[in-house]
């Protein structure tokens, strides 16, 4: 065979291949890696959506974590949401899956008492757990206080606003449940009952057996829920507007972060500063910290997975 006949069967399997990726690379490029580099562009710049983008250096950069007094709150309530909200609703999650697999009777019914919260509007769910844990007037601190418990502030205390988006999180648990009941329901019940022949106790059974066979479920949950937190914005929003009573209409404009700043997260940071105020750069800027910050905690996961499977080969 020729020298040509094989670069143009080469050729022409390149192409083919090319044609097969085609849909992918098409979606990449105008879904993510233009998006990106625009963003990389514009942190550099003084754009406001109105005039020509104009060329301002590290200015951005250097407003955003030096001058700009809403970014470090904000970053420290992420990564709060990210490390606390995240492993409870995990194991929360697992828990639920865990319970209701054992369930003999009623199964179908606690599995959908459990997974309606879930398809609760986020704006409806919110403004419910409001209400509910209102200081004043609300019915989960009446009743505590006629147990003779601590009466908390919720989402009007700063010390326990985010514990309040916590509790919300873990209302509505149905997604991770509904994973979670899937993987141990394949679990080889073969393998439960060699360890209980063994002696292993309930403890030792998860431990050994459960949990080896679920870990690539409990990754995908970590590492999901570590990118939708990080996008957290819906919820600590309507929770500060409805807990501070502002009204907003037209012509108003509502400071996110109530109280004091303690339901302030990194995209309602990126909206505020490119929709409310028109700064795109600064915008950017704090966008690109987000995506570094997924970017990282789904690297160290993903390594950390990785050790965890290598130990276990040895």
């Amino acid at each position: 065979m020729s020298t040509y006949t094989l670069r143009a069967k080469h050729r022409r399997s390149t192409l083919r291949t090319l044609a097969f990726l085609a849909p992918w690379l098409i979606g990449f490029t105008v879904f993510f890696a233009y998006p990106l580099l625009s963003t990389v562009y514009f942190s550099f710049m003084h754009y406001d959506g109105f005039k020509p983008p104009a060329w301002t250096g590290t200015k951005n950069w250097t407003y955003v974590f030096e001058h700009y007094p809403f970014f470090w709150p904000a970053l420290r309530n992420t990564l709060w949401l990210v490390v606390i909200m995240v492993t409870l609703r995990v194991a929360f999650g697992l828990g639920v899956g865990l319970l209701i697999t054992k369930i003999k009777t009623g199964t179908g019914v606690f599995r959908t008492l459990f997974y309606l919260p879930y398809l609760a509007p986020p704006v409806a769910a919110t403004m419910a757990f409001a209400f509910l844990l209102n200081p004043g007037t609300g019915p989960v601190n009446s009743l505590l206080e006629k147990a003779g418990l601590p009466t908390p502030g919720w989402f009007n205390d700063p010390t326990w606003s985010k514990p309040a988006l916590t509790l919300l999180a873990l209302w509505g648990i149905g997604d991770l449940m509904v994973i979670f009941m899937a993987a141990l329901l394949d679990v080889p019940k073969e393998q439960y009952e060699a360890a209980e022949l063994d002696g292993a106790t309930p403890w030792q059974r998860f431990r050994y057996v459960t949990l080896p066979n679920i870990s690539p479920i409990v990754m995908f949950a970590v590492v999901t829920g570590v990118i939708q937190t990080m996008q957290y914005y819906t919820q600590p929003l309507i929770a500060g507007k409805v807990a501070s009573g502002v009204i907003q209409g037209a012509g108003t404009q509502f400071e996110p972060g109530y109280p004091d700043k303690s339901t302030l997260t990194l995209p309602q940071l990126v909206y505020n500063l490119g929709f409310q105020r028109f700064d795109y750069g600064s915008a950017c800027v704090v966008a690109l910290v987000l995506f570094a910050l997924s970017m990282a905690f789904t690297a160290l996961l993903m390594r950390r997975k990785g050790g965890l499977i290598t130990a276990g080969d040895r």
